[in-house]
């Protein structure tokens, strides 16, 4: 079941039945994909209706964000747990470790897989040949995308996790569904805070929804503006909502 926060529609359910619900997708290699949903996207959504389709049509999309677990709770009354990508990693590398899934890993810099390969062969040296691709800062001919889809099936990976940031990440997957046969899981920040490259918010910062003042005073230059502008319009948008709810609710 999913329900519709602003210009997403985000899928409900507790954090295993994600979880599962991944894993189905990856034993089959199913061709599908995975959007891990917080306020930045919401408003990205909003914005541009062709990235919204991309984002609703993913097999999940899962509510990363506490400020989108505040407003299902307050839209529908639903007590929706928190499913963020920097749980989901962690968490499926340890089932792919258990159950013999290979994992593939596209996207972000030469350093950053680097790292992460390292990190891997410390904390999940089961998993079999994990594949590694940094591709160019630029759009792939058609040709060389067509070598990054032979190269992911190639590999029969079950699971590709997709660090290009949103909303690329995003419009990658949409653009790969039905060409790669693996379940697909945009997880954007979470690859860097996981292998050491950035660090996690404190856990009571985590539960009250201020893990993006975290980030922000670890990246300033780069985040005050999109914190400030995505943020300020969220929370407008949320209100506008929440009162137009209000008002419809007592009419009936």
């Amino acid at each position: 079941m999913r329900k519709r926060v602003l210009a997403l529609e985000i899928s409900t359910g507790e954090y295993k039945d994600f979880i599962e619900n991944i894993l189905e997708l990856s034993y089959d290699r199913t061709s599908s994909y995975v959007c891990v949903a917080n306020v930045h996207m919401c408003i990205e959504a909003h914005h541009d209706a062709q990235f919204r389709e991309v984002v609703n049509n993913a097999d999940l999309v899962t509510p990363d964000g506490m400020p989108l677990v505040f407003a299902m709770k307050n839209f529908y009354g639903i007590p929706q747990q928190r499913v963020a990508g920097m749980d989901l990693l962690p968490d499926l590398l340890s089932i792919a470790s258990q159950k013999n899934l290979k994992v593939f890993f596209y996207g972000g810099t030469t350093e950053m897989l680097t790292a992460t390969e390292k990190y891997i062969s410390l904390n999940y040296p089961v998993i079999e040949n994990p594949r590694y691709y940094s591709p160019p800062f630029r759009e792939l001919t058609e040709e060389e995308e067509q070598t990054v889809v032979h190269k992911i099936n190639e590999s029969g990976a079950h699971m590709v996790f997709v660090a290009l940031g949103c909303p690329k990440q995003e419009r990658w997957m949409a653009k790969m569904k039905g060409r790669i046969n693996a379940c697909m899981v945009g997880i954007g920040g979470a690859l860097p805070v996981m292998v050491g490259l950035q660090k996690r918010a404190p856990i009571w910062m985590q539960k009250i929804g201020l893990e993006w003042f975290f980030r922000l005073l670890q990246e300033p230059k780069r985040l005050f503006k999109r914190y400030f502008i995505t943020n300020s319009l969220f929370i407008y948008l949320f209100l506008k909502e929440y009162v137009s709810l209000r008002l419809i609710r007592k009419i009936k």
